[in-house]
């Protein structure tokens, strides 16, 4: 077997088998026919890049420091587009998603830490996902938050049913509601009317981001909530989900085309995020509330600040529909680490009543004795926590796509490699900062 052949995996090993190589791919046709095919997996993964933690911490940036921190939210879809770019190449070069991949090459006293540390960051992601629904529900039918988080506990319903009719019905649900999203934020920014003078220098990086303890921490969230650990072990998974052809030019279309897919979502997500940030900067910072961290609150100043009430219905429907999509990446990525790990399988039911039933705790806890003003910070807490869990599924990753023994002929070029350790690096030397900050720095 020549070194680009991937070993395709045994019966019953196969990443989300419910839905492997269940979607056709067409042999013959044009450019778009064959995009066409692939598109889909990259949407699934981008919603938990606009998932509510987004919202928390580029309300709280925008408020607070107006555009400066625009820059924050496009270095970190950069490198998002390269991480899940190589989360393409390893699930069709090896036949493995990230967990498998793991568990099969390194001792279990690295794995299984491994597996704990993706599990911590699924269920930050599902905490800030169950919050962000519960905070819309109350925004839109005043249910009382504490009652919406527990609602929350029950969307898998919708979730299985579609997962049950397959992967594209959960795909053009992602899609549809991703459509709705933008369609919401861009009548929100036409009603802002920001500097757009300012929005674009504010995605020119700012010393400040780095020097000033506050907006660190801030932009530590927005990375946590961008670069998220659980998409990458989902990525490698999801797009073996297309029935390409598994030969050496088979595969090489197949990367190609689901790098464009995930690419293309992903800089929607980019569009999403700015704007929450923009929206936040325009309505907020320019207007001397640069307090404003808590959703709710966004939502009660928008229609007196903005002058319509417009802007704050689709502000609260957007976050609903962001809720509900990022439901579906976390529940499949739940079930990819579980099963990658430990070669252990639950029911999709259980599986996503233990995650969200673990989130609900601190949820409960803190809706129940802070009311919706401990919400904001729970949620950038959150995300801070997935950002100080991304070295240990982003080293990984770089490992294997620069695993010539693995990968083969398809082993990533040399500038993606470099780009990737240095994002590694990075993300690493900002993490001990934060720590050094938190320790050290009052």
């Amino acid at each position: 077997m020549s070194p680009s052949d991937a070993v395709i995996p045994p019966v019953g090993t196969a990443s989300l088998p419910e839905v492997h190589r269940s979607v056709a791919v067409p042999n013959a046709g044009g450019f778009l026919r064959k995009l066409f095919a692939f598109m889909g997996p990259g949407y699934l993964v981008a919603v938990g890049y606009m998932d509510p933690g987004n919202w928390a911490t580029s309300l709280a940036g925008g408020s607070a420091f107006g555009y400066t921190l625009l820059s924050v939210a496009l270095t970190s879809s950069v490198m998002a587009i390269l991480l899940q770019a190589l989360c393409v190449r390893i699930g069709v070069a090896t036949g493995r998603d990230l967990a498998q991949l793991c568990r099969e090459r390194f001792p279990k006293f690295v794995s299984y830490p491994l597996w704990f540390l993706a599990e911590i960051a699924i269920c930050a992601t599902d905490l800030a996902e169950l919050i962000g629904t519960a905070i819309a529900l109350e925004l839109l039918f005043g249910i009382p938050l504490l009652y919406g988080v527990m609602l929350t506990a029950f969307d898998a319903i919708l979730i299985l049913w579609l997962q049950s009719k397959g992967v594209r019905w959960l795909e053009a649900l992602v899609f549809g509601l991703i459509v709705l999203i933008v369609g919401c934020f861009g009548v929100q920014i036409v009603l802002s009317q920001p500097d757009w003078a300012a929005v674009l220098n504010g995605y020119i990086p700012a010393v400040s981001i780095v020097t000033n303890q506050t907006q660190l921490y801030i932009a530590m969230g927005i990375l946590g909530a961008t670069v998220m650990p659980h998409n990458l072990y989902l990525h490698t998974a999801i797009v073996q989900s297309r029935a390409w052809t598994r030969d050496e030019p088979g595969k090489r279309e197949a990367i190609r085309f689901a790098t464009i897919d995930s690419s293309i979502a992903l800089v929607l997500a980019l569009f999403i995020n700015s704007s929450i940030l923009i929206l936040a900067a325009a309505t907020f910072h320019a207007s001397g509330n640069t307090e404003v961290a808590e959703i709710g609150d966004a939502y009660q100043l928008m229609s007196p600040l903005l002058g319509s009430g417009l802007a704050a219905s689709l502000f609260a429907i957007a976050l609903l529909f962001c809720g509900l999509n990022a439901t579906v990446t976390t529940t499949l990525a739940g079930q990819v680490v579980m099963e990658g790990f430990l070669r252990f399988k639950l029911s999709p039911v259980l599986r996503r009543l233990v995650t969200r039933l673990i989130a609900i705790v601190p949820a409960v806890a803190v809706t129940w004795i802070y009311g919706s003003s401990g919400t904001a910070e729970l949620l950038i807490l959150s995300q801070v926590v997935l950002s100080l869990q991304l070295p240990f599924a982003v080293i990984p990753l770089m490992m294997f796509a620069g695993d010539r023994l693995q990968l083969g002929t398809f082993r990533a070029p040399r500038w993606q490699l470099v780009c990737g350790w240095s994002i590694a690096a990075i993300m690493v030397g900002l993490n001990l900062k934060l720590l050094a900050d938190a320790l050290f720095g009052g």
